[in-house]
């Protein structure tokens, strides 16, 4: 066979122990890692975030590369849920400006939040999940989980996101039209806590991207993955989402690669001088 080939016997055997370039081996190593990443951060993260990832690990390689292994590997990121069924037909019986006006990139911390519900669905029946963000890190400040689809859900989000941030300064707080926003008790409240209250357009979802990209991000990468048999045990589901990984965890694009926490805290180190 050697022969035939005119390949020297001495280099066939070599070729034999050592089939695999450098290159290839490191194309290998690399994978594994890439594996073990994309696994540790519940297989959610693309090549980005995995090479973004590895940097961490102090290993070195372009993003192109690590596109390609990802690729090779069947590593990518989980996309695409289909947007909560509603009606979106009639009028508020409240409606404030849209004052935020798709301004999503603020500042600092608690200057303006938005917030909005959606449905999970379990085997006992539908749980609804209501949100407040701030806009400034993307963090997950306040989160309310109820049985019924009522004010009372948005009203604890919003209650908590005041008392965890105790903002020293008035909150812009940005809803869509939906009846829970548009209520008397909602409106109250608002008032009693010093914040100002903005509207997205009827029935424009663009409005608050931000809130629909979290519920994006939650639904595809943890709620379809599981079949939740009651409620409380999706609302331990969501606490683990929430507050163990996307707001300590996750890697945020806008934030340079940090999660939410990481990223406020890196900014108050720069503001200190540190």
């Amino acid at each position: 066979m050697c022969r035939c080939l005119r390949i020297q016997p001495s280099g066939f055997y070599a070729w034999q122990k050592s089939p695999l370039s450098q290159r290839a081996r490191e194309d290998a190593r690399q994978t594994e890692l890439l594996w073990q990443a994309w696994n540790d951060r519940g297989k959610v993260y693309g090549y980005r975030k995995l090479h973004d990832d590895l940097l961490d690990q102090g290993e070195t390689s372009c993003p192109n590369r690590i596109a390609r292994l990802t690729r090779l590997a069947g590593i990518k990121a989980q996309i695409g849920y289909k947007r909560r069924p509603g009606s979106y037909g009639g009028k508020p019986s409240l409606a404030v400006d849209n004052t935020l006006d798709r301004q999503f990139d603020v500042a600092a911390p608690d200057r303006a939040w938005v917030t909005d519900i959606t449905y999970i669905r379990t085997l006992e029946g539908f749980a609804y999940l209501a949100v407040v963000i701030d806009l400034y890190s993307r963090r997950v400040v306040g989160w309310s989980m109820q049985s019924r689809q009522i004010t009372d859900v948005v009203l604890q989000a919003l209650h908590m996101a005041v008392w965890r941030r105790k903002p020293k300064q008035r909150v812009l707080i940005h809803s869509d039209q939906g009846s829970q926003f548009t209520s008397m008790d909602w409106a109250a409240f608002i008032r009693a806590h010093n914040l100002e209250h903005s509207m997205s357009r009827r029935g424009n979802c663009h409005d608050n991207a931000v809130a629909e990209s979290f519920f994006s991000s939650l639904k595809r990468e943890r709620i379809r993955r599981r079949t939740y048999k009651t409620r409380e045990e999706a609302r331990q589901d969501v606490f683990d989402y929430v507050e163990m990984f996307y707001n300590p965890v996750r890697k945020q694009v806008r934030n340079e690669m940090l999660s939410p926490v990481e990223f406020e805290r890196q900014q108050i180190l720069k503001a200190e001088g540190v």
